[in-house]
């Protein structure tokens, strides 16, 4: 059985679902088909999105680029709060997180952006839980790239094999794995609480 120190958790639909729907429903009532229009072109350039998350396009790069997609209809105040107004919380997922806690290191690694920090999740109080928090943007690497899990060693200071990751994206998880981690793809909170289980993981308290 091996043994484990470090968890590490990816954050979108993992512990906070999200749901671009609304952001072409918003987009589509400022103007009929506008977000539809916006979600394709957000679609065919993807990797600009996926450079965002990597740090290297700049905010003011990627903001005159969506106010461009969206007929400059809004400002870049009013983009920012669309575009990040697509989260909620898995409040039964996240409350693992105090209880790993008590036995492990637990961290988190994203793929994401300034933007949707800023207006859509830095609030959460959960967050305040993790040891360290590791962003895509700020590293300058986006998951499966091996950098971006060899930032999260760096700071564990941890044998690779120590280390768990949890992410709703099955090459992310095979990329983790390809650095020495085990990684559970995660589909429902019984799921993931049954795989943890399955790996002696200490959950005290729960069932």
């Amino acid at each position: 059985m091996k043994n484990y120190s470090v968890i590490v958790f990816d954050l979108g639909n993992v512990l906070i679902p999200f749901d671009y729907g609304r952001i072409i429903n918003k987009l589509n009532s400022i103007e009929d088909g506008l977000g539809f229009k916006f979600a394709n072109l957000y679609k065919e350039h993807y990797e600009f999105h996926r450079n965002f998350e990597r740090g290297l396009v700049s905010r003011e790069e990627f903001l005159n680029t969506m106010l461009d997609w969206t007929d400059h209809k809004i400002n870049p105040d009013e983009f920012c709060k669309i575009y990040s107004d697509i989260f909620s919380l898995n409040e039964n997922v996240i409350s693992l997180i105090p209880v790993l806690k008590k036995n492990y290191t637990v961290l988190l690694l994203s793929n994401t952006n300034e933007i949707h920090e800023e207006y859509g999740y830095r609030h959460y109080e959960f967050l305040k839980y993790f040891d360290k928090i590791f962003l895509s943007y700020k590293v300058g690497a986006v998951k499966p790239e091996e950098k971006i899990y060899k930032a999260v060693e760096t700071f564990s200071q941890k044998p690779s094999s120590e280390h768990l990751f949890i992410d709703d994206i099955p090459d992310y998880v095979e990329g983790a794995k390809k650095c020495g981690w085990d990684g559970i793809v995660f589909q429902n909170y019984e799921q993931l609480v049954n795989d943890l289980k399955l790996r002696n993981i200490i959950l005290d308290g729960i069932n």
